[in-house]
């Protein structure tokens, strides 16, 4: 599930990694090994990219400011 999904059921905050980038970043892996790379040859991936979601509705019902700073950082803002 992605960061986002959260905040929009109603969390505050969500910050993970952006499952698109990782979905992306493994078709190259695939295909690394059907073009005969073995997979133990291949370095363990982390994640590159990542998501900040911010629910400002969710903060105003539980009467937290959250810094101007922070909402401009965000990747997704719900009102």
């Amino acid at each position: 599930m992605e960061a986002a999904a959260y905040i929009r059921d109603g969390g505050l905050l969500s910050y993970g990694p952006s499952f698109p980038d990782m979905y992306r970043r493994s078709a190259g892996y695939v295909a690394k090994i059907l073009k005969g790379t073995k997979p133990i040859e291949l370095p363990v991936q982390q994640p590159t990219r990542f998501e900040l979601a911010i629910n400002l509705k969710s903060a105003k019902t539980l009467g937290v400011t959250l810094p101007v700073s922070l909402i401009g950082q965000a990747d997704e803002v719900v009102e």
